[in-house]
């Protein structure tokens, strides 16, 4: 019979002894004085301290594009490619073929632009000797597709490239690869869980559509940014049904300012509340708005069924040796969940939105874009000719 349990419960069960090491290890700061959980009724007010910009040069160029308004475009293809390997020139020729399928990247790479790629790197190195398989082809973003789509991004012109997370286990770059790619690529890796380089942690404003929060507090370098590419992978969730690119923004926010108490390692602001089933969701659309996504991959080629990490004890290891990708983050999602069998237009509370309001379509009802699968122009592969049905979590 299958077994799951939420993150909460995983992390628990490692014992407070760890947690405690390990937040020393990510030099996370004690939370804030306020609540940070938000409301969906009312958003609470922020009476934090901390400047909304850092003494170091955080503010962004007049050119740059750090939060640009999110209008949906419902015209922008998204593109689907078959591929069953991590071989990087192999890789890079496919995201190359893909990015020609959506028209270039040149509308979205200008001269010496700042990008800063959002892998989905969660949970921690210290499952690795039990897994069945290495964690980037289970749980997290493959490296060798982060480094294929660096090349090309420098090729299009990129000036800049970060590859950022908010890590809950300081040893993720190094271990599961990041660290070399960064050699590779002359990429600057940062934990959005410290303020560094920056002396803390500044504002990001949701705006209208705004579910929960009305502000984030996030590390400053996330303002610095021309192009924002979230490069998930696809998986399904306990909560969320599915968790791919937009939902990838969880990992945005620093673990210290949005967890209940010092000893936890998880955002449980986000995940812990009697109302869950309608707060994870929104907190992923206005993450989304505070921080718009201009291009979203999903790494489909080796992922898991039945769960998004360790803490899911049922999950199995699948390959629907796919990758996807868009300009839109809400129609690659939709497409993705479609490529694994779901309906991304269900209604909340049916499959596979059964435990939690439909993300996909509070995004479209947030203006970020389109989860209607009519109104989104799929090219290269047809996703009824590679659907690889998925079994939920629960």
């Amino acid at each position: 019979m299958k077994t799951s349990m939420h993150r909460r419960q995983f992390l628990k069960l490692m014992g407070t002894s760890l947690l405690s090491f390990l937040l020393q290890q990510c030099g996370i700061r004690p939370a804030p004085s306020e609540s940070p959980i938000g409301t969906i009724t009312a958003p609470p007010g922020s009476t934090k301290t901390v400047s909304v910009l850092p003494s170091a040069t955080a503010v962004p160029s007049q050119t740059a594009t750090s939060q640009p308004t999110a209008t949906p475009n419902y015209q922008t293809p998204v593109t689907i490619g078959q591929i069953n390997t991590y071989e990087i020139s192999r890789l890079r020729q496919k995201l190359q073929d893909m990015f020609q399928q959506l028209g270039g990247l040149a509308d979205v790479i200008r001269p010496g632009a700042r990008v800063t790629i959002k892998p989905n790197l969660t949970g921690g190195t210290w499952s690795d000797p039990q897994l069945p398989a290495p964690p980037t082809e289970l749980f997290v973003t493959h490296p060798a597709l982060v480094q294929a789509l660096c090349e090309l991004l420098i090729d299009a012109g990129a000036g800049q490239i970060r590859i950022v997370e908010g890590l809950g286990d300081e040893a993720i770059f190094r271990v599961w690869g990041y660290a070399d790619v960064a050699s590779r690529v002359n990429a600057e890796l940062v934990d959005l869980c410290k303020p560094a380089p920056y002396n803390d942690f500044v504002a990001f404003p949701v705006g209208p559509g705004r579910q929960i929060y009305d502000v984030f507090y996030m590390n400053a370098g996330l303002k610095e940014v021309d192009v924002f590419i979230s490069f998930a992978k696809m998986k399904c969730h306990s909560t969320t049904g599915v968790t791919l690119s937009l939902k990838n923004l969880i990992g945005l926010p620093p673990i210290s300012l949005y967890r209940r108490d010092k000893t936890q390692n998880h955002r449980s602001a986000f995940h812990e509340s009697t109302d869950y089933d309608r707060r994870l969701p929104r907190v992923a659309i206005d993450l989304n708005l505070a921080r718009p996504v201009h291009l979203a991959l999903i790494d489909g080629i080796k992922t898991v069924e039945a769960g998004a990490g360790a803490w899911d004890t049922g999950y199995n290891p699948v390959q629907p040796g796919l990758i996807i990708a868009g300009k839109n983050p809400v129609a690659t999602d939709a497409v993705s969940a479609a490529l694994m069998g779901f309906d991304p237009d269900a209604p909340s509370g049916s499959h596979p939105f059964s435990y939690a309001d439909n993300h996909l379509f509070l995004a479209r009802e947030a203006g970020l874009g389109t989860n209607r699968l009519g109104e989104i122009g799929v090219v290269g592969a047809e996703i009824g000719s590679v659907v690889f049905p998925f079994k939920t979590v629960r």
